[in-house]
């Protein structure tokens, strides 16, 4: 119960960073938005470091790292593919793949489901691509360069929670503070690599940091969840943070909410209650 609620939270924190990284990269180049989002979720993990600990053995560097060098692909391509839109068509591609890849790695490792869950997870599943689908045949159809986006989004995210469950148990913030020591550097050599395609145009900085900062909460959270539960339970329920940007969507942009985001909200409620069964 505690992984599960754990979960909702990084959940709820990945989707308030989506959204706000989204709207940000409308403004600019994405890789100017990364620049402020990475440094500020290390500011957050580095003061996180005296409360919770860490520990550097090579284990949790080197799946650290490949979880840094993950999550700066899914911060440019995440964020690219909300810039691009529309977000309510490729939002369900990109929480689809980041949950089905961590739940196949999860039952490989030998984690089994109850009866419960054999219902709860496809349940969440489908209620991952209703809540963050659009209104069908009305909404926009996504470019192919699109969809690529949001694929490679996709599995970026799941590339990074596979790899922070992989780090060691023991090993306090370490995994996050080395993660995203790595994002930052990659994206830092990235825009200076392409500094000349950026454009003169500045960043919604105040967004940006707030998107860096949630991102670093929900990664917190989710490390938490998956020391506490099982991979395929805590990705699934991870995956729901479409609800998020939808929610946010609706409050802030006063985009609507069609029938089936409200089917798949309460489709959401019933599949958590039986995972918490689990």
């Amino acid at each position: 119960m505690i992984a599960l609620l754990l979960a909702l939270g990084s959940s709820l924190a990945y989707g308030c960073a989506d959204f706000l990284g989204g709207l940000g990269s409308r403004k600019a180049h994405v890789l100017r938005t990364v620049m402020i989002a990475a440094p500020a979720s290390l500011a957050v993990e580095l003061l996180l470091w005296p409360v919770l600990g860490a520990s550097f053995d090579p284990a949790t560097l080197g799946w650290g790292a490949a979880s840094g060098v993950a999550s700066a692909a899914a911060f440019a391509l995440l964020y690219r593919t909300l810039a691009i839109g529309p977000m309510n068509v490729l939002s369900p591609v990109t929480a689809l793949v980041s949950a089905a890849l961590p739940v196949g790695v999860g039952l490989l490792q030998g984690e089994h489901l109850t009866a419960a869950g054999l219902v709860g997870l496809p349940l969440a599943l489908v209620a991952v691509v209703l809540v963050s689908a659009g209104h069908g045949a009305g909404s926009a159809r996504p470019s192919r360069t699109a969809l690529l986006l949001a694929f490679g989004a996709g599995a970026a995210i799941a590339l990074q929670l596979v790899f922070l469950h992989q780090a060691p148990s023991g090993s306090g913030v370490a995994p996050l503070v080395t993660g995203r020591a790595v994002s930052s550097a990659v994206t830092l050599a990235a825009a200076g690599l392409l500094r000349r395609r950026l454009g003169s145009e500045r960043p919604a900085y105040g967004m940006s940091a707030a998107a860096g900062v949630l991102d670093s909460v929900a990664n917190l959270l989710f490390l938490l969840a998956a020391r506490s539960g099982d991979l395929t339970v805590v990705a699934v329920v991870t995956a729901l943070y479409p609800a998020g940007t939808v929610l946010l969507a609706r409050g802030v942009l006063a985009e609507r909410i069609h029938r089936g985001q409200l089917v798949g909200l309460g489709t959401a409620a019933v599949a958590v209650g039986l995972l918490a069964l689990t």
